[in-house]
């Protein structure tokens, strides 16, 4: 079995550690935390899977990496530590382990990454052995695999389009939904998860890598933003009230442009409250999917919902997005040192899962 360490416990931590647990090729060996109060505690409490796996969160990492693991889900938020975040994943590779991540955005499309970026994790490569594939968590395969997939059943393909529909009222992180996503601040007020050439920098990776799939050549990418203030005052259960006039909803779009025309679209609808924006697209049952939209003939729609953490939206994306993660260990194992992308990792069956339980 190959030896893998979680590194962070957050909402996608705690899906890492539930997915690694659960794969019959994988061996739980460590789990790195930040937060002093979740050192000592068991790696099945951290991940609410109710009951003890018998391994107690460090924040040791050397001694952690000193142990040689096979592999390291790199779960530890990119956000806003890019810079700490990419330290991180380059020591581990260092250390020989194959890394899966979502916290890389430009290494989406690794092929096309800034040479800053690109040059010291092939170095780390080169030096240590390891390797890494990047896949995002909003999830990945929303804006990849899938999307191709479905392109190849179709006589014609006019737009393709990924969207992220989601009412983020049961969402438990608050300063991302505040701060990054604007919920709740005054309409003047400039996320920074909007702000010009971010959601770019975020999306465009996943926009270029399907143009290369698909065989054709981007004009440039566009981005267009949208936004709603609340008509009166909500309260959700985990973040408190969102007040009257503040925003309520946000819309965007991360667009490649072929031959003049938005092609491959990335598109999110994010909510604080159903009641915001009710003209705009919504999930099927008011909380949140993933869609794809392909516009052509035949015109194909699919939408995927997934439930995790009590029949949490957001949870089951981020579960689905670790899934694809680390399923991919054991074939990364298997395959030469490198920098990795969707294209190159295919999505496989659950393999030796059929059936299986955890504790």
């Amino acid at each position: 079995m190959l030896s893998t360490i979680v590194w962070g416990t957050g909402n996608v931590g705690r899906a890492a550690i539930r997915a690694v647990e659960a794969h019959p090729a994988l061996r739980l060996a460590a789990v790195l935390v930040h937060d002093p109060g979740k050192v000592g505690r068991d790696a099945g409490a951290l991940a609410g899977l109710g009951a003890d796996l018998g391994i107690a969160a460090t924040d040791d990492v050397d001694a952690a990496l000193a142990t040689g693991p096979r592999a390291v889900v790199y779960a530890a938020s990119g956000d806003i530590r890019p810079d700490e975040a990419l330290a991180d994943i380059i020591r581990a590779i260092r250390a020989g382990a194959v890394v899966v991540t979502p916290s890389l955005y430009a290494l989406y499309d690794q092929r096309n990454a800034p040479p800053e970026l690109r040059e010291p994790v092939l170095a780390a490569i080169a030096d240590g052995g390891g390797s890494l594939f990047v896949s995002g968590v909003d999830p990945g395969w929303g804006n990849d695999v899938l999307p191709l997939l479905i392109s190849g059943l179709g006589g014609t393909v006019d737009v393709l389009r990924c969207q992220e529909i989601f009412d983020y009222s049961t969402y438990d992180q608050p300063d991302s939904v505040r701060y990054l996503v604007g919920m709740g601040q005054p309409m003047d007020y400039e996320p920074p998860m909007i702000a010009p050439t971010v959601p770019t920098m975020v999306w465009g990776g996943q926009v270029r890598l399907m143009a290369r799939a698909l065989g054709v050549e981007l004009d440039e990418i566009r981005e267009t933003v949208d936004r709603r203030p609340l008509d009166a005052t909500v309260a959700t259960e985990t973040m408190g009230d969102f007040e009257a006039g503040t925003q309520g909803a946000v819309r965007f779009e991360v667009q490649g442009i072929v031959e003049g025309e938005p092609r491959i679209v990335i598109e999110h609808v994010t909510r604080i409250h159903p009641s915001c924006a009710p003209d705009w697209p919504a999930p099927p049952d008011g909380q949140g999917a993933h869609r794809v939209i392909i516009e052509g003939r035949p015109r194909i729609e699919v939408t995927v919902e997934a439930t995790d953490e009590g029949g949490n939206r957001a949870a089951g994306g981020n579960a689905t997005a670790v899934g694809r993660l680390v399923n991919a260990i054991d074939w990364l194992a298997d395959a030469e040192p490198g920098l990795y992308d969707a294209l190159d990792v295919p999505l496989r069956p659950a393999i030796g899962k059929l059936g299986r339980k955890q504790p």
